[in-house]
């Protein structure tokens, strides 16, 4: 079959079956382009492509100097795509079952003491509309542990403030209950209450919860040099991003003694290793995990 072809059915395949996001399901016709560059040199079609082929592919990938973790990544992406063709019976099985991912060096992620988190949220100047926004952000990023996308996609709709709880739209339009602390929901109030008021909202932008002064969604660009700007002030020498907040509070629950599983549940992971199923864990225990474990609880 023509690449294009097959290129337009695996993005809808991604889309509709496997749920993908819009940057995920990119990576992954990223990665196809690249098979497909190897397989005109070697002048293969994708149906003809064998297991041997792919071995080539890999050592033609490597030749670039692409690291093991990005190697990793392209080899699922080219597994991903022939499961597709195997389900389309495009292929009788899949070439790629019999390859093997590279070892991959496990990377510890930055982690924030907890009293560099308190510096960083007590550096905003609360005398500014900003500064009391961008307080309420870094309190909902620590306290309930969001990606920044989930951050910036937060809806008014979703807020349970009443009882403590929130809705998030994770990874693959999943959505998942994520309890927070009273001490983000006090600063959440002070924001929605007397500083989003103030703002201009554009149409249709009406239910987001963080908005910028043009009132616009903040964009994740946005909200990464906010973080820089208040580590720069507190001179902190480590390098941060909003994902810091994440890795902070799931590392901090973790030291405080909280269950692995809760944990893994509140971050949106589907599975603690990629052996271990996910487990569900009711909303009192997650609650009672945060009021037990969290440094801001």
């Amino acid at each position: 079959m023509d690449w294009d072809i097959l290129k337009k059915d695996f993005k809808r395949y991604l889309l509709l079956e496997r749920g993908l996001s819009e940057n995920s399901i990119a990576a992954y016709l990223n990665d196809l382009n690249k098979l497909q560059q190897f397989a005109e040199i070697k002048k293969l079609n994708a149906a003809d492509i064998r297991t041997q082929d792919l071995q080539e592919f890999l050592q033609w990938i490597n030749e670039f100097a692409i690291s093991a973790f990005s190697q990793a990544r392209l080899l699922s992406g080219i597994k991903t795509f022939y499961t597709f063709m195997t389900i389309e019976r495009h292929v009788a099985t899949s070439p790629a079952d019999l390859l093997e991912t590279p070892r991959l060096a496990r990377k510890i992620p930055a982690v924030l003491a907890y009293h560099e988190i308190d510096e960083l949220i007590g550096a905003n100047d609360l005398s500014t509309p900003e500064g009391v926004r961008n307080k309420a952000i870094l309190e909902v990023l620590y306290g309930c542990g969001l990606r920044v996308s989930e951050l910036c996609s937060l809806k008014i709709s979703n807020l349970f403030l009443e009882v403590e709880f929130i809705k998030v739209e994770g990874k693959g339009n999943k959505e998942r209950l994520v309890p927070i602390g009273k001490q983000a929901i006090h600063h959440l109030r002070i924001y929605l209450d007397e500083i989003r008021t103030a703002v201009k909202i554009k149409p249709g932008k009406e239910d987001y919860v963080f908005l910028n002064r043009r009132g616009n969604p903040l964009s994740r660009v946005m909200v990464f040099l906010i973080i820089k700007e208040l580590a720069k002030r507190i001179d902190l020498k480590k390098e941060i991003s909003p994902h810091t907040f994440r890795h902070s509070f799931a590392s901090h629950l973790v030291e405080g003694g909280a269950d692995l599983r809760a944990v893994q549940d509140m971050l949106g992971h589907e599975s603690i290793t990629t052996t271990e199923i996910y487990t569900h864990i009711d909303r009192e225990y997650l609650h009672s995990v945060i009021n037990q474990f969290h440094p801001r609880s």
